[in-house]
């Protein structure tokens, strides 16, 4: 049975809709002879020539270039073919129907999602980790997301693990060698400084481990949910950090209902801000549902922003003694929720309090306020601040030259290597090191370090990879 990756492939490999220009591609073996039937004479290797695109009658369906490039000289490793005409939906599809149709004897098919890509990793011209910088590069929404997409396609991050992949092999072979001579082993293995080795991969991969986070942050980005009471400013919050009226700010309490939420980027750092109900007991069905959705964000969030409204709980123009009693009364209900909130989320997960409105607030009561940070969202002022808050709890370093782009399996694999090269270490500080406990984790490391590159990896990983990817990829 010859494997499905073996058949040639076509699929249009531009965006869905109108536009100057689109484009057919062909990959596959032996695609020479398609090339008469759709160009009526054969092409140069790798050069742009114009004509016609040809019906099965002879006749033009379009005009515009056409490319070869030989295998093993092509995006994919195969042989490939490129029609670069006009991109409307119309007449792309005919262009794909009568390329189907002409290789239909070679049984040429529709390319599966992201199989053009695949076949590039299968055929060694790209490793997994570059394989999915192509699509983290389409999808990129940030500068610096797009600059790191690009140093993992370049290589930056398979580069890295490769190094330490090797590292590892040599100490393990040297480990393993220890073995056939166990009357010479621990002599062996001091004057090998195996010990020494151990750590400074141990050191190498916290690097790397480092760099990886950055770059799954600059992927995936932070989700950040604005809580707090109604009418602490949340929406004008929102607004203030997208610089535009996203949300419908009101003096009257409970105008958020639902949630809003709008993707910024500091640094290059995209962030998920969703704007949230005000947090309190009511009688209202309606804002009962919008105060369910709210704790239902907080509890997936990165980190919350706790919304205080300053001037309310600190007491800006009170003149009367009822005033004061729903200062207090605010003060209580603000304490419980944010009582429950660090109740509700793991450790992990930031809360940054934020004390809005201090522009009604006099000198004496701003230097009263608690620790957080201060802000007024009619004024802007704390707003950089708040931003630099958001950036230390995401954990982001300022961007440096040679970061890359890295996903959750790349950190979950470098978390499992981790793992094995401690317990390694622990073998090898027993009493009488257990050289052969220590080989096994050695080996260990090495196949979660190979996941990443995909030298080593499960085949229902790859198509769970590739399948995530747009049809022309």
């Amino acid at each position: 049975m010859v494997p499905a990756h073996a058949d040639p492939i076509a699929a249009i490999v531009t965006a869905p809709g109108r536009g100057a220009v689109g484009i057919v591609r062909l990959s596959g073996r032996n695609l020479a002879p398609l090339m008469p039937a759709l160009f009526g004479r054969a092409l140069q290797p790798r050069h742009a020539t114009y004509l016609p695109f040809l019906d099965a009658a002879g006749q033009p369906i379009d005009h515009g270039i056409a490319l070869h490039f030989p295998a093993p000289h092509s995006y994919t490793g195969e042989e490939v073919l490129e029609l670069q005409g006009h991109g409307g939906a119309v007449v792309l599809q005919m262009l794909l129907q009568r390329c189907l149709q002409a290789g239909a004897a070679l049984g040429l098919r529709l390319a599966q999602p992201g199989e053009f890509t695949q076949r590039a990793f299968l055929n060694d011209k790209l490793d997994l980790a570059q394989a999915e910088a192509v699509a983290d590069l389409i999808d990129a929404s940030t500068e610096a997301a797009v600059r790191s997409a690009n140093r993992s396609l370049a290589g930056a991050f398979s580069t890295q693990v490769q190094a330490l992949l090797q590292a590892l092999t040599e100490l393990r072979m040297l480990v393993e060698a220890t073995l056939d001579f166990p009357e010479e082993d621990i002599d062996f293995v001091r004057q090998a400084d195996v010990q020494g080795r151990l750590q400074r991969q141990a050191a190498l991969l916290e690097e790397i481990r480092g760099q990886a986070r950055q770059g799954a942050l600059l992927r995936d980005g932070l989700r950040i949910v604005i809580a707090g009471q109604p009418n602490a400013g949340k929406s004008s919050l929102l607004n203030a950090l997208a610089g535009a009226e996203l949300a419908i700010v009101s003096p009257v309490a409970g105008t958020t209902r639902d949630k809003i939420q709008q993707t910024l980027q500091i640094e290059g750092v995209p962030l998920h801000v969703i704007d949230t109900a005000g947090l309190r007991d009511s009688t209202d069905l309606v804002e009962q549902m919008g105060v369910a959705r709210a704790w239902q964000e907080i509890d997936t969030a990165d980190a919350v922003l706790f919304l205080h409204d300053g001037a309310r709980l600190w007491g800006a123009g009170i003149d009367d003694l009822a005033a004061l009693a729903d200062a207090r009364a605010c003060r209580e209900a603000d304490a419980a929720i944010a009582a429950l909130l660090r109740q509700r989320l793991p450790e992990r997960v930031p809360v940054i309090d934020v004390w809005n409105k201090q522009d009604l607030l006099s000198h004496a009561q701003r230097a009263g306020l608690p620790p957080g940070i201060a802000l007024s969202t009619r004024t802007g002022e704390g707003l950089a601040a708040l931003r630099a808050a958001l950036l230390q709890a995401a954990g982001w370093q300022p961007a440096a030259e040679g970061g890359f782009m890295a996903r959750q399996r790349h950190l979950q694999a470098l978390e499992r290597v981790a793992v094995h090269l401690g317990e390694a270490q622990a073998h090898l500080a027993a009493p009488a090191p257990l050289l052969d406990l220590l080989a096994e984790e050695l080996r260990l490391a090495q196949n979660a370090l190979s996941e990443i590159t995909g030298a080593f990896g499960a085949d229902d990983l790859l198509g769970v990879i590739f399948s995530r990817f747009c049809i022309g990829k």
